[in-house]
């Protein structure tokens, strides 16, 4: 351990500690509601300021970005002052932003953007590292129902959004959900966390990571950069290519990133259930497999039924894939995870900035988004490589 290295002590009693868990559930809900937004209500971005492609890639870039920044922030403050500031400011900073991104002209819009997106990113690395660090050996489980909870936001998003569009009450969903963000930050304000100490032991074992532990951290980072692209590269054109693939009636295709979230929904219900008696390796490598057979679907089809059916099962093959390595993060590394875990996430927002808008790049240069949803397709097979490079089966 490195000198003057903070660690901190975990809340006590069992009741504290499930309701802890209970109130950062309902923060992941209202979470998955707003990081995924941008999926449903990007066509009508699009047709408000007669954005290409490319520009519209802007949000996912300015979002991602300012996901980049809260991590970097969120591992020096959770070092420094333990989980509760990183979890309570970024859901504070969320709720906020998602509030202003009503703004009236594009520019607004995408620093909306960038704000909600340092808060997302100041309080999802603390939340699933409190998790992983609580449940022990139960980590994998208790990991898969905290991000079930961001898939019941996730899919309630594009039926929200589709509702606030017909009956012009986008501002009002923004207001509302922005509200109950900051009212999540304020119950956990006063939620015991624990506290923070400080030790003077000095262990360069501990503080240094060997040549084993750096591959391993960098086979991660490739994981956690490549999935956070990839489910982002999905859910984030899934609505505009449904628009496109097919002839539409109505605004049914709006929908499409609500069957992405209902297989991942559907995945972190089974898979929490499924992770205490199969090897997490064997869902994992199912899990890719899956989703790759789904974006091929997707990103094919010429119908209703298949666009709709290749999504969703894009969705639950990704579902229990992001839970795993964050526990395979906490299992191989322990206390260091905190500070290891500070680059695999920023590594995570980096994915999610950098694949949605190459998947608008391709798609502008082939004028085929078809195309450009190849890059997600491509993320999977990395994936697949990355695990087999690993060899999870192998390690304690």
């Amino acid at each position: 351990m490195m000198p003057s290295e903070t660690q901190t002590l975990p809340a006590k009693g069992e009741a504290s500690q499930n309701l802890i868990f209970l109130l950062l559930c309902g923060g992941f809900i209202v979470n998955g509601i707003i990081i995924t937004f941008i999926g449903p209500i990007l066509p009508i971005f699009i047709i408000k300021w007669k954005l290409d492609d490319s520009h519209a890639g802007m949000f996912f870039i300015t979002q991602f970005v300012g996901s980049f920044v809260g991590v970097l922030a969120s591992s020096a403050l959770i070092s420094a002052r333990g989980f509760k500031p990183a979890i309570t400011i970024g859901l504070a900073m969320m709720g906020v932003g998602f509030a202003m991104w009503g703004a009236p002209s594009y520019f607004l819009a995408l620093c909306a953007s960038a704000f909600f997106g340092v808060g997302y990113g100041l309080s999802t690395p603390g939340t699933n590292l409190w998790v992983a660090e609580t449940y022990g050996d139960r980590r994998a489980s208790a990991l898969n129902v905290m991000n079930l909870a961001w898939g019941v936001g996730a899919i309630s998003c594009s039926p929200l959004a589709l509702l606030a569009v017909r009956t012009s009450h986008v501002s009002f969903l923004l207001y509302a959900v922005g509200a109950l963000c900051c009212l999540l930050s304020l119950a956990l304000l006063r939620m015991p966390f624990g506290y923070v100490i400080r030790s003077d032991q000095s262990t360069s074992a501990n503080g240094n990571l060997s040549s084993a532990s750096l591959r391993i951290a960098v086979l991660l980072g490739i994981l956690f950069f490549v999935y956070v692209g990839t489910e982002n590269g999905i859910s984030g054109w899934a609505a505009a290519h449904a628009k496109r693939a097919v002839s539409w009636s109505g605004d049914a295709w709006a929908l499409a990133p609500m069957f992405f979230f209902g297989g991942l929904l559907g995945g972190r219900a089974a898979g929490a259930a499924i992770l205490l008696r199969l090897k997490e390796t064997t869902v994992a490598v199912g899990g890719v497999l899956l989703a790759a057979l789904g974006n091929l679907i997707f990103l094919s089809a010429t119908s209703r039924v298949m666009l709709f059916g290749g999504v969703f099962l894009a969705g639950l093959g990704l579902s229990s894939l992001y839970p795993i390595y964050i526990a395979w993060l906490s299992k191989w590394f322990g206390e260091r995870a905190r500070k290891v875990g500070g680059v695999l996430f920023a590594l995570a927002a980096g994915g999610g900035a950098v694949l949605p808008p190459l998947v608008g790049f391709i798609s502008r240069l082939t004028n085929s988004l078809s195309w450009g949803l190849c890059v997600p397709l491509a993320g999977c097979f990395v994936m697949l490589a990355v695990i087999g490079l690993l060899r999870p089966n192998s390690r304690g």
